[in-house]
């Protein structure tokens, strides 16, 4: 008997523990799976990938405000154009900096250090130091309901146990943006195009693929996947110029672990990392979530330097 009290009391609060971390590994696959792509298709590794995250979430604000009157009109403005803004701003710096040092892997991890503090440094002299949130387009509380065990299955609602329809919309759209990533990448010429790209260049080229409009292409679109993941979240996460640096190292951990370049790893180290840091928050720190979260790249790295889903090399 004390153990199903034991079981009632605890079940609950893990199921909305693995809610929160639901939330974050969404937010987190879309940003890890825009900075795998640019790495697989250029082998650029872009340090410059959470700014761009943090761009979008103050570009959110700024539309949102703009734009004014219901939530949901701000919200959707701000959806459509922070995205494709950053995209443009992030292919823009594809070829006015990167094209020129010609992509090398030393010289393009300088670049965009460089391009991070232009951009941090930027959003603090014009957005300024204050953290804003955006209003959420609809949030209506959703009791979430356990089964007991106690005798025999029984549908129970424990108090103050909820979470929002926000949030579960958050996974929704995060799903339906990744299948349509991997549907670009696998149903379509222009996706058919950028593997090519990224298995030779030098083929791609003679064959006539214009390679550098393609890189300025995926390096928006790496980036619009971020800022999108941004735009999600920042009615739960306050838009801030220092906003950059968590999405930022997460995502290198996910890359990492699920393998460089490879989207399906991305996507499952996401939910891996995402639901552990979810859960492991909630219930300690979240400073030892990212502890455990780096230990688990240094195992990775010692037994599997590849990744879970990388291919070794030859």
């Amino acid at each position: 008997m004390e153990g199903n009290v034991e079981a009632m009391e605890f079940g609950p609060y893990l199921m909305l523990a693995s809610l929160e971390g639901a939330v974050t590994a969404a937010v987190l696959a879309l940003t890890a799976v825009g900075l795998s792509l640019v790495f697989g298709v250029m082998r650029v590794v872009n340090v410059a990938h959470g700014e761009f995250f943090m761009l979008g979430a103050v570009l959110a604000w700024a539309v949102a405000s703009a734009v004014g009157g219901p939530p949901a009109l701000g919200f959707l403005a701000a959806l459509l154009v922070a995205p494709i803004a950053v995209g443009l701003i992030a292919a823009a710096a594809d070829m006015t900096i990167l094209k020129r040092v010609e992509y090398d892997p030393e010289r393009t991890i300088v670049v965009t250090i460089g391009l991070l503090y232009i951009i941090q440094q930027a959003t603090l002299m014009t957005y300024g130091p204050e953290a804003r949130p955006v209003e959420p387009p609809f949030n209506a509380r959703l009791a979430l309901p356990w089964i007991t065990w106690d005798g025999g299955p029984r549908l129970y609602w424990p108090w103050g146990l909820s979470t929002t329809t926000y949030k579960l919309a958050v996974i929704g759209a995060a799903v339906a943006v990744l299948l349509g990533v991997w549907l670009l990448m696998t149903r379509t010429k222009i996706g058919l195009i950028m593997r090519a790209t990224q298995l030779d260049r030098e083929m791609a080229q003679a064959f006539g693929i214009p390679v550098e409009r393609i890189y300025a292409l995926v390096f928006g679109l790496g980036a619009g996947l971020a800022a999108l993941g941004a735009v999600l979240i920042v009615p739960i996460q306050q838009a801030h110029y220092l906003m950059g640096g968590d999405p930022l190292l997460l995502s290198f951990i996910v890359v990492i672990i699920g393998g460089l370049g490879s989207l399906p790893g991305t996507v499952v180290a996401a939910i891996l990392i995402g639901m552990s840091d979810g859960i492991i928050s909630v219930f300690f720190t979240p400073t030892l979530a990212k502890i455990l979260a780096t230990l688990l790249v240094a195992l990775v790295l010692v037994f599997r330097p590849q990744g879970l889903f990388g291919a070794r090399p030859a």
